[in-house]
């Protein structure tokens, strides 16, 4: 369930909220060529199906970044944010990989609101988004997003 805030407080208030999973989410191989082509990062343990079977992974897995990148598909489904002026990413901090995505896996986002703090006219929030793998004990990644809003008033 989507946490919807629409005020500084209410996102004052979510500070240590657990925002609960997102929904599962397929890392196909068209995905994975795509950002290949986007990054120009076409390294064989992710576009070359042949030659990633007999790699350390056994199949092709996805980039890193995409992982990360996902993490952007994720956050909205975790926590809303209405009556907005504007908001903003700011940036992320704790990036870690923990584990190999392999394509035809589905992962889903993990929310945790960490830290939230008002500066000036605007309120800014650290989510910790973990990416789960689904069957796997460890995450594909665990990034802690930083957001800035301001809302109307």
């Amino acid at each position: 369930m989507t946490l919807v805030i629409s005020s500084a407080d209410e996102l004052v208030a979510a500070e240590g909220r657990d925002l609960g999973v997102t929904d599962w989410v397929e890392v196909t191989q068209e995905r994975v060529n795509r950002f290949a082509d986007a990054t120009d990062d076409h390294q064989w343990i992710h576009v070359d199906r042949e030659r990633a079977k007999d790699g350390p992974f056994g199949a092709c897995i996805a980039h890193g970044y995409l992982t990360l990148a996902l993490a952007n598909l994720f956050l909205p489904q975790l926590i809303r944010a209405d009556r907005l002026k504007m908001g903003v990413n700011v940036g992320c901090e704790r990036v870690r990989f923990p584990a190999a995505v392999k394509v035809g896996k589905r992962i889903r986002g993990r929310g945790e609101v960490l830290k939230v703090e008002r500066i000036r006219d605007a309120v800014q929030s650290t989510v910790r988004v973990t990416i789960e793998i689904e069957g796997s004990d460890r995450p594909g990644c665990v990034v802690d997003t930083i957001s800035r809003y301001t809302f109307e008033d």
